[in-house]
């Protein structure tokens, strides 16, 4: 491959990944499965708590690997190109996807799956410390969203120490901060008492 080529490669594999995270995974089974719109539903999310409140686990579960690997293969894609950064770039480029999709005038999900979807393939062995944090503040406590906030403000704790990769250590900020930014509401609700707890309609 050609130096000059190298830049427009990257862009075409920047939009791939955006355009990859924007696929609403958790809107087109629940569609597909005969129960309407997700966005009707519950918080209005199109991730997998959401669709858990459906009543369909097996739908949440698919939800949840399926927007989980959309930002795993964004950051493969990238580091196949371009390295940490390339993973840095598409990583984040598949998370604003998914939390800004043009098909949905740009009103997607929280950025869980996708996230953690990202860590992981970023760092597998930060990426799944997040997630068991994550497992263990909702089995604690009872709210996605605590677990949520907790496991991604721990994930630039854990690639700091674990990856010591600029890019990637910029990446799990990143997208710490999306998430964080994305669940405000769900802040304000945990701190005055009236967050719904996972699976709870």
């Amino acid at each position: 491959m050609s130096q000059s080529a190298a830049p427009v490669l990257m862009i075409f594999v920047i939009v791939l990944a955006y355009v990859l995270g924007s696929i609403p995974f958790g809107l087109l089974l629940t569609k597909a499965a005969g129960l309407g719109d997700i966005r009707k539903v519950g918080s209005g999310n199109i991730g997998a708590t959401n669709v858990l409140r459906t009543g369909r686990r097996g739908l949440a579960f698919a939800t949840l690997l399926l927007d989980g690997g959309k930002g795993a293969v964004a950051v493969l894609m990238g580091a196949n190109i371009n390295g940490s950064v390339g993973a840095l770039l598409c990583g984040l480029a598949a998370i604003l996807g998914h939390l800004y999709p043009m098909w949905l005038r740009f009103r997607g999900g929280k950025g869980v799956a996708t996230g953690f979807g990202v860590l992981i393939a970023a760092s597998p062995f930060a990426g799944l410390a997040a997630g068991a944090i994550w497992l263990i503040m909702a089995k604690l406590f009872k709210f996605s969203s605590l677990a949520a906030l907790t496991s991604f403000l721990a994930a630039p704790v854990l690639f700091a120490v674990i990856t010591r990769d600029p890019a990637l250590l910029l990446l799990a900020f990143l997208v710490a901060a999306l998430v964080w930014l994305r669940h405000s509401g769900n802040l304000r609700r945990l701190i005055a008492g009236t967050e719904p707890r996972i699976g709870q309609k």
